[in-house]
């Protein structure tokens, strides 16, 4: 059903056409203020437009290049992965030194359209989906789609007055994003700073006289706090865990929406809840692979691949403290040490546990640990707590675009 004076139609209905950029080699290094430069595919996603995405043009390369993001315009992608293709981003300002690739398209609009409004419109599930659906290309090669698709995308179309209200409205909502990214990066960023300082010794807390923490910290083996854990399962769980670098130890069907065990789960260890488990597997932001801590669960099984440990003795170490060091990638550089040249079979680092074991590592007073522990906690508290407001306004927001983008709740325009 149509909304009371809105129209169905196409993208074309808003558009006198696409202009097209050109094939460009282009240097891929640092750009210099002022240097022209071609953008990258990457340099379009939804919602976002990177101008820093771009390579370096010059010479004759540069006599070639003809199309430069314009403010107030749409650019979109053509040509890109299945998740990214048609992809658009609105342009906020004119980039006089920025050419479109070939890849990337730039709406010229007709008078009596919005063109932010639109960039909504192509953001939208309905049209992701759709778009996503009509692209051609072999798995995992770059989809591409054509300009007669994305021209001839039904949509509707309310009164330009209407569009520009509604483009009005989920700018406020994409302000508030941007100030809450902004926020959490900088949670995360004083984050690492403080894991470097207070980890290494550099930053000294107080204790609970409010005197300053002393004395230099002894290097002592990993082995000397921590228990190798062996015991396998033998049917007690059937919780079978593994470890990613963003969500930690989690459920294989939540992770990989699948079960990639075994049938026979006898054979695994057996990891229960504040025990440790290293997986030699490296991942973004892991080169040596990830150390977690079961928090989630009371229980859980993992694969034998895993170093398992827990702590010996509870009033030498605090277990907070060696979850925020085991995060921190201080144990990078003994882990490189102690992997065998060649052992990278299957992704896997050839980490044997003795060698891991032998690691050695700073050890505070079980009081300074907990201090730094507590404060490293009370910012991953504030991290957290800043995601869940990100989540939150993201997932408000897309209810929001699915109510104003379909007329289901109007705008006064008056």
């Amino acid at each position: 059903m149509v909304p009371e004076g809105w129209s169905e139609g196409k993208v074309s209905d808003l558009l006198v056409g696409l202009e097209s950029g050109v094939s460009v080699n282009g240097e891929d290094r640092k750009i210099e203020p002022n240097e022209m430069a071609v953008l990258k595919v990457s340099a379009v996603s939804y919602g976002f437009f990177d101008p820093t995405a771009a390579k370096v043009v010059d010479g004759e390369e540069l006599g070639r290049a003809k199309t430069n993001p314009k403010q107030g315009q749409v650019i979109i992608s053509r040509s890109n992965t299945e998740e990214l293709v048609g992809a658009s981003a609105y342009v906020d300002t004119d980039h006089p030194d920025r050419f479109l690739p070939d890849k990337l398209w730039q709406t010229v609009p007709k008078p009596d359209s919005d063109m932010k409004w639109l960039s909504y419109v192509l953001a939208s599930d309905h049209s992701r989906y759709t778009l996503s659906n009509l692209a051609t290309g072999t798995s995992g090669s770059m989809k591409n789609i054509t300009k007669g698709e994305l021209l001839g995308l039904k949509i509707l179309i309310p009164p330009v007055i209407e569009q520009k209200k509604i483009a009005q409205i989920l700018s406020t909502w994409d302000k508030a994003i941007t100030i809450t990214e902004q926020r959490l990066a900088n949670s995360q960023q004083q984050k690492k700073a403080l894991m470097q300082q207070l980890l290494t010794g550099k930053q000294r807390l107080q204790d609970q006289n409010g005197e300053r923490f002393q004395g230099e910290w002894p290097e002592v083996r990993l082995s000397s706090i921590f228990d190798r854990v062996t015991e396998k399962n033998n049917g007690q769980s059937t919780n079978v865990v593994t470890i990613s670098g963003v969500h930690g130890l989690i459920r294989q069907e939540d992770f990989f929406k699948k079960t990639v065990a075994s049938e026979t789960l006898d054979g695994y260890f057996l990891l229960r809840k504040g025990q440790f488990a290293y997986n030699k597997s490296y991942s973004n932001g892991y080169p040596m692979g990830a150390i977690k801590r079961l928090n989630r669960y009371v229980d859980g099984v993992v694969t034998t691949l895993y170093i398992c440990f827990e702590l010996s003795d509870l009033n030498k170490a605090n277990s907070d403290y060696w979850e925020h060091y085991f995060e921190s990638g201080l144990m990078n550089k003994g882990l490189s040490q102690v992997a065998h040249e060649g052992g990278r079979a299957h992704g896997l680092l050839n980490v044997k546990p003795a060698d891991f074991f032998s690691l050695k590592v700073p050890l505070p007073s079980r009081e300074e640990q907990q201090k730094i522990a507590a404060v490293l906690s009370a910012a991953d508290q504030e991290i957290t707590t800043l995601q869940q407001q990100l989540d939150h306004l993201k997932q408000e927001k897309k209810a929001l675009m699915q109510q104003l983008l379909t007329g289901k709740r109007r705008v006064q325009t008056n």
